[in-house]
């Protein structure tokens, strides 16, 4: 069988150096945010080229903080897209706020910029691009819209640990930038955890209060907070891993590069686009399919697991019909939705593993 991802095979990469770090957290009783989590905020703040890190327990957590810190609240508007993990869209309702949606680029998947001056309203406190599958959004196009009606922009790059645009890594470029730490993320803790970085030293601040409880100092409770703080474990952890994240990228990159040069005479899949300014991570290697269901079938019978990300955008989930939005509103994302299949891909995975996939692609089973 060849897993999605295999995070057991990272472990045990890692095994000697991680049973060190939580073994010494332990040893220390530093068990909530602590010095582990303090020295991993600084190097991830470094990695990412910004002033500020802010670790949280989740993505979400730093979706929302970054929110609540720019100001938004209840009654306002947040632009965002459909199609991407319902956390996007869930954070923006944490803040009281209304997410107002806008259409994707066919080609990369992310926030068409040449969409968003239509959508913003007087109530428009925020601009959420997220980083699909580890690939930036337009952040110039999107950046000069966003400034032009002084309207800041929270890059969700969960998916997008250590992608360049231009030669800016991901979240460097607008007012903060939220990461997830998720297990199967190109960077992922042993459970839990995100982090929010900024060049905002109040927004900083902010959120370093209300990720535990409001708290100026211990019982002085200056905000109405939360209790997001990152575990000591967790920071001990993403530490190890951190040194390893660009040989870990590299490894995806070569095996993206690899599954694209064989696919390409596969006329019945499209395979995902790199802009030429944009360094792609490949959190995500999600091809374009006419019969997705079938291929997903097909793989299935070879043994082979593949994901499905995302088969309905956020506009025509259940959970969001009180927005408003209909079947045709968005036709790029809903297409994307019916078509998008993600095969295997992880830093460990091997050349002939990405070989066999592709064999079963192509394969009378799929093809016929």
């Amino acid at each position: 069988m060849i897993p999605f991802l295999d995070l057991k095979a990272q472990y045990a990469s890692l095994k000697n150096e991680i049973d060190a770090a939580v073994l010494g957290v332990l040893a220390s009783a530093q068990y909530v945010l602590g010095p582990e989590v303090a020295q991993f905020e600084e190097e991830f703040a470094a990695y990412c080229d910004a002033k500020h890190a802010v670790a949280v327990n989740t993505g979400t957590s730093a979706l929302h903080l970054s929110l609540l810190a720019a100001g938004v609240g209840p009654g306002d508007e947040v632009i965002t897209v459909p199609f991407t993990f319902v956390a996007t869209v869930s954070a923006i309702c944490y803040a009281g706020a209304v997410p107002v949606f806008v259409d994707v680029e066919p080609v990369t998947l992310t926030m068409d910029p040449a969409k968003l001056e239509a959508a913003i309203t007087p109530r428009t406190k925020a601009i959420m691009p997220v980083h699909l599958y580890g690939q930036m959004a337009d952040m110039d196009a999107i950046m000069a819209t966003a400034g032009r009606h002084g309207i800041p922009v929270i890059e969700d790059a969960c998916q997008a640990h250590g992608a360049e645009y231009k030669g800016r890594r991901a979240g460097s470029i607008g007012v903060s930038g939220c990461f997830s730490f998720y297990p199967g993320k190109n960077l992922g803790a042993c459970g839990e955890g995100g982090i929010v970085v900024t060049n905002n030293d109040a927004h900083a601040k902010t959120m370093r209060m209300l990720r535990d409880w409001g708290q100026e100092r211990r019982y002085h409770h200056v905000l109405k907070g939360f209790n997001y703080r990152m575990d000591g474990i967790q920071g001990a952890i993403l530490r190890v891993k951190l040194r390893y994240l660009d040989v870990w990228t590299a490894a995806r990159r070569t095996h993206a590069m690899r599954y694209s040069s064989l696919l390409s005479n596969l006329d019945t899949v499209e395979t995902p686009v790199e802009v030429a300014y944009r360094r792609h991570v490949y959190h995500v290697y999600a091809v374009r399919c006419r019969d997705r269901d079938a291929l997903h079938r097909a793989l299935e019978a070879e043994g082979i697991q593949s994901g499905l990300h995302y088969p309905v955008p956020v506009h025509l989930q259940k959970a969001h019909e009180d927005l408003g939005y209909r079947p045709g509103d968005f036709p790029v994302s809903e297409a994307a939705a019916r078509t998008v299949l993600s095969l295997p891909i992880y830093p460990e995975m091997t050349a002939r593993q990405v070989e066999q996939v592709v064999a079963a692609m192509e394969h009378d089973a799929y093809v016929s």
